[in-house]
């Protein structure tokens, strides 16, 4: 296995977020399905590129860096897509900065970390906020296929949930990383 693969599809994570902003501003005809599949596509390389990395010993500090920030790029991007094109409701604003706030936090506490020589794995709490978040916005993008008939706005409901489990990691992150934030 290429030690650079991992690295390759987090580059290709990062290159792809531009188009799902891209079909957003052109708006084509079906631009969210286009969007969409992209957004699908980038999310599941954040999926390989781990399970590779971790499967063939082939974690590297790039990596470790950008991994997280390719993650924060693309999440943040299509989360503010969906804001403007009116898909996260009444509280889509709030929701927005919570989540931005998290992201900047943890990455904060990354940074203090990284400086100690620690690495800080993401615990499960954020891992299911990360799979609560890829399947509420590909469903807002894909604009709700199962549920649209009931008006039930399903990929909304799944972003709320996704930015409780977002607050619930951010402190629990903030109070594993207790000892070194004293430092």
């Amino acid at each position: 296995m290429n030690k650079n693969v991992p690295n390759i599809l987090t580059i290709a994570r990062i290159i792809m977020v531009p188009f799902v902003i891209l079909f957003y501003y052109l708006q084509i005809p079906h631009w969210n399905l286009y969007a969409a599949v992209i957004f699908i596509a980038a999310s599941l390389t954040d999926m390989l590129d781990g399970m590779i990395a971790r499967k063939y010993n082939l974690v590297s500090n790039f990596g470790k860096l950008m991994d997280p920030m390719a993650d924060k790029v693309l999440f943040m991007a299509a989360l503010i897509l969906v804001l403007d094109w009116g898909k996260l409701g009444k509280f889509g604003p709030v929701v927005v900065i919570l989540l931005l706030a998290r992201e900047f936090l943890i990455s904060g506490v990354r940074l203090i970390a990284a400086a100690e020589g620690v690495v800080i794995p993401a615990g499960k709490v954020g891992k299911w906020k990360t799979v609560f978040q890829l399947i509420g916005i590909s469903m807002i993008l894909l604009e709700n296929p199962i549920f649209s008939a009931w008006n039930i706005p399903l990929g909304e409901i799944l972003v709320y949930l996704s930015t409780i489990l977002s607050v619930w990691s951010c402190i629990e992150y903030i109070y594993h990383s207790r000892d070194l934030l004293k430092g």
